[in-house]
């Protein structure tokens, strides 16, 4: 989806720069862009990686009109947590924690762009009330005891017993309070977007789903069927970067903290729109104190 919007966005002429996992990613990435684009090579379960990128591009001191947080994994099946190069467990690192340190560091290059906005790619997973959001266990962080305790956690409320698909599904909670909480620190200056693009299933072995893919292939091949070509609830990969990158261009939304959701309005059909969030997704306290409790977690990672 990442790819798609750089696409898209290098084709209108903006010029870009994108982290990828490793040099052969970022080769094929820029081989197929059309306009000005450069790659970073960063693994995003290693903060010190991040840091080191993030210090890279502060010593550029170029101004940032959007930083896109778009990056995810989830190990929907998974009984057992795998954990990062800090320790920290793998969905939570990726999904939320290396997002929030490359905000933490980068947002005086925003800051300094004429019209400077942040997109955060989240999910309506996070919200219980949704559709998806309703299968297995929801999202829910409790009072934040598995993070309260420091690296080595398997799941955010502190339960020891980890569950990849709600990992997941917090994780893009998280998504949705840092959004909330980066618009409270910047007084609402910039648009601070969070969004779904819905369920996206690609028809090769890679995208989102490429562990369930792995773990469970019958599964997920009949799942995919279901959902992609009878009933046609899935957004095509390609159409989900459109939209992104949509959300990095519009002039039209407005400054402040904004949720979109790619709805589901017919068989094949989807229509991007602003949309409440869930209850927790909206708490503003919880907000805090989970960018607190990150940041002092970043804080602890690389000074060890």
């Amino acid at each position: 989806m990442g790819f798609e919007a750089a696409k898209v966005l290098s084709a209108q002429g903006h010029e870009l720069t994108i982290l990828c996992r490793n040099q052969a990613t970022a080769d094929q990435t820029l081989s197929q862009l059309s306009g000005s684009a450069r790659s970073v090579t960063c693994d995003l379960a290693d903060l010190s990686a991040v840091e080191e990128v993030c210090n890279q591009l502060l010593a550029d001191e170029t101004a940032l009109d959007a930083l896109v947080l778009n990056a995810g994994l989830q190990y929907a099946g998974a009984s057992e947590a795998q954990f990062s190069a800090q320790n920290i467990e793998l969905t939570f690192a990726v999904n939320q924690l290396a997002h929030q340190l490359m905000a933490m560091r980068l947002l005086p290059l925003l800051q300094r762009a004429a019209r400077p906005r942040l997109v955060i790619t989240a999910s309506e997973v996070h919200n219980p009330g949704s559709g998806a959001g309703k299968v297995g266990k929801p999202a829910d962080l409790g009072e934040l005891e598995g993070l309260r305790a420091g690296a080595g956690f398997a799941m955010l409320n502190g339960s020891a017993r980890f569950d990849g698909n709600k990992a997941y599904k917090d994780s893009k909670l998280c998504n949705v309070l840092m959004a909330r909480e980066l618009n409270r620190q910047l007084d609402a200056a910039m648009p601070v977007i969070a969004w779904s693009p819905g369920l996206v299933i690609t028809r090769n072995s890679g995208g989102f789903f490429r562990y369930n893919k792995r773990s469970n292939p019958l599964g997920m091949g009949a799942f995919a069927f279901v959902a992609r070509d009878l009933l046609r609830i899935t957004e095509s990969v390609d159409n989900a970067g459109r939209l992104l990158a949509q959300l990095v261009n519009d002039p039209e939304i407005p400054t402040g903290f904004s949720y979109f959701t790619n709805k589901v309005v017919s068989f094949g059909g989807h229509r991007l729109e602003p949309t409440d969030t869930s209850v927790e997704g909206a708490d503003l306290q919880k907000a805090e104190a989970l960018w607190q409790l990150s940041a002092q977690l970043i804080t602890r990672s690389l000074s060890t």
